[in-house]
């Protein structure tokens, strides 16, 4: 997307060799859930920027949880061009080991590109994918079958079934049997663009990856680029899709202006809805969580519509949004506002602290952590390059209260400015 690509066209920072970094730290934070018209609850939870010490550019991260060894690993890209690096967690994400590189050439460099996502298959198996957006001539899978120490095996990623480039960008969804827990198939999406329109595909693979059947080319997605699939609770398929730039703001090139919609599939993703708009600009970046009950929490990014703050900055953030219907349908009104931050600079760089990435998974002990990435310690005025940029982690829990029956929101057209201009503001 154009964003990305201003990103990926910036000077190199370093060499890519991992530097020695103090340990981050649990801070008291407050998530506040939307309260209809009236006053917003306040929720206990903690709070890091993870990367805060390197100094460096760490972007685009993306997290998940290896139960057999309580362990979280978390993938993202350091440097002007990205290059993959990993670091992991084995106290629930209070403290982090140094970041090391996926993979290391001849030169004693990182050799694998950007990475994005990442998902883990069992069995200590993992595999995220590279160079899809950096070099879209060359992707790749790289898989570890040691739990992320090593990325030693990797695979091509052909073009769609209409010979296009299979651009990646998040994880595939991983289906297991429900008795044996087995992997019994993979199933990813991929998107190109022409022009100012995208077509999303779908395929899969039942033999963990290494081959895969000829994309499906789905209808109901043109103008849908980056689709995060999830398998819900009714064994139906949700598709979380960032929709293209709406027509209406033809003109506007920054992929800020893009949108998220959800699509449904009831045939194991063979057939699928319409997209049903959440938000037509703004909000996109998707991670899906399932949880005990059912429910379905979904993370996002914040790049526009919120109302600039008392100094005439804009202002970005992360929220997330709960289904009860297996994401037929969201609760708007009673949203979550993980993490607000201000801008802190105006002009045609405005959007460089934005937000970039959501990445949540849920602990055993039913609370979610949720990874994204923030700007917002590049300077003020500051022309070239954008950095540092930063790794939050967010530790929080679902309120369980009760809240009251607004529909305000829930009921709003998805290109109003109900649905999409909100004030932050406390």
């Amino acid at each position: 997307m154009t964003a990305l690509r201003h990103l990926l066209s910036m000077i190199v920072l370093g060499t890519g060799v991992a530097p020695s970094v103090a340990l981050a730290q649990w801070q008291t934070h407050e998530v506040r859930q939307l309260n209809g018209k009236s006053e917003a609850l306040r929720l206990p939870a903690r709070f890091q920027i993870v990367t805060e010490s390197w100094d460096r550019v760490v972007a685009v991260p993306f997290l998940v949880n290896m139960p057999e060894k309580d362990r979280l690993l978390l993938l993202v890209g350091c440097d002007y061009p990205h290059r993959a690096f990993v670091l992991t967690s084995d106290d629930r994400g209070a403290t982090w080991t140094d970041p090391r590189p996926a993979r290391i050439g001849g030169n004693g460099k990182p050799s694998i590109g950007m990475g994005t996502g990442l998902a883990y298959l069992g069995g200590g198996k993992l595999v995220f994918y590279a160079d899809g957006i950096l070099t879209p001539d060359h992707p790749s899978r790289w898989f570890s079958d040691d739990y992320g120490r090593t990325w030693g095996r990797s695979s091509e990623i052909g073009p769609s079934s209409d010979n296009t480039p299979w651009y990646i960008w998040d994880p595939p969804l991983v289906d297991r049997d429900p008795q044996t827990r087995k992997l019994t198939r993979l199933a990813e999406t991929g998107y190109h663009q022409s022009g100012a329109n995208s077509q999303a595909y779908i395929r899969f693979s039942t033999d963990a990856g290494q081959n895969w059947g000829q994309s499906i080319k789905v209808p109901q997605w043109h103008g849908v680029n980056e689709v995060s699939l999830f398998r819900t609770a009714n064994g139906n398929l949700l598709a979380a899709c960032r929709t293209d730039v709406p027509q209406r703001l033809t003109g506007k090139t920054l992929d800020h202006f893009e949108g998220l919609g959800t699509s449904h599939s009831r045939d194991d993703g063979r057939t699928w809805s319409t997209v049903q708009k959440l938000y037509d600009y703004g909000r996109h970046h998707p991670s899906l969580v399932l949880m005990p009950n059912r429910n379905i929490v979904m993370t996002y990014v914040v790049r526009l519509g919120y109302v600039d703050d008392s100094s005439g900055f804009p202002q970005f953030g992360i929220e997330a949004v709960v289904s009860r219907d297996h994401g037929m349908t969201w609760d708007l009104d009673h949203r979550y506002l993980l993490h607000v931050w201000s801008g802190k600079r105006t002009g045609k760089t405005y959007w460089w602290p934005s937000s970039q990435a959501t990445s949540s998974t849920r602990s055993p002990d039913g609370t979610i952590l949720t990874a994204f990435g923030t700007g917002y310690r590049i300077q003020a005025g500051k022309q070239s390059p954008q950095a540092p940029r930063d790794v939050g982690l967010i530790e929080w829990r679902l309120n369980t209260k009760p809240v009251n029956a607004d529909r305000t929101v829930r009921d709003a057209t998805f290109d109003s400015d109900l649905r999409n201009v909100f004030d932050p503001g406390e």
